[in-house]
């Protein structure tokens, strides 16, 4: 009777054991971050400064001095800065200024691409950068009528600058930035 037990005992033990073995633990493979963000919806923004644009409807404007604006994604932990100034003969030197905030990025830049930008229909020329690599700013761009106006526009992410983290935001924000140049226009 004992060695029946003892059997029937060692039986059960043995399933169990089988029972509750599992696989051996295998590391999970390497995986990324997913960031998604909303299909962006645009809303012409205009007021009292000679110009407008539209802007995605998350993001939260505020207007600076001298018809300078903020343009801030909290979700991202970005802001567009826009910049405007009157051209009164100085556009020589407005033109060289844009150049020269956007090439001190060249430190940090793998690249940085320059994209013309002319409406003849709406008076606006300029030119939209495109700054690859771990540089403060991933776009920037000016935009004048060559006669009374000029607007500079420059994203900027409240994090250390490392491109490959920030990039579906940056992407994101450049999409922005790129629509209020294709829609500006002056008044």
């Amino acid at each position: 009777m004992l060695k029946k037990l003892i059997l029937v005992f060692a039986f059960f033990f043995l399933l169990f054991s089988a029972i509750s073995c599992k696989n051996d633990a295998v590391p999970k493979p390497a995986s990324q971050l997913r960031l998604d963000y909303p299909i962006a919806k645009y809303a012409r923004f205009s007021n009292h400064c000679p110009f407008e644009f539209e802007m995605n409807e998350e993001a939260v404007i505020k207007e600076d001095k001298n018809c300078g604006f903020s343009i801030q994604y909290p979700k991202m932990k970005a802001t567009i800065y826009l910049t405007y100034k009157k051209v009164d003969g100085n556009l020589k030197d407005l033109l060289k200024d844009a150049q020269k905030l956007t090439y001190e990025h060249v430190i940090k830049a793998d690249d940085i691409l320059e994209q013309p930008y002319l409406n003849p229909n709406k008076k606006v020329y300029g030119m939209f950068y495109r700054v690859d690599g771990n540089a403060a700013t991933n776009s920037l761009f000016y935009a004048t009528d060559s006669i009374k106006h000029f607007v500079t526009g420059s994203i900027y992410f409240y994090a250390k600058p490392n491109f490959d983290s920030i990039m579906p935001g940056a992407s994101y924000v450049k999409n922005d930035m790129q629509r209020l140049l294709e829609t500006l226009q002056w008044k």
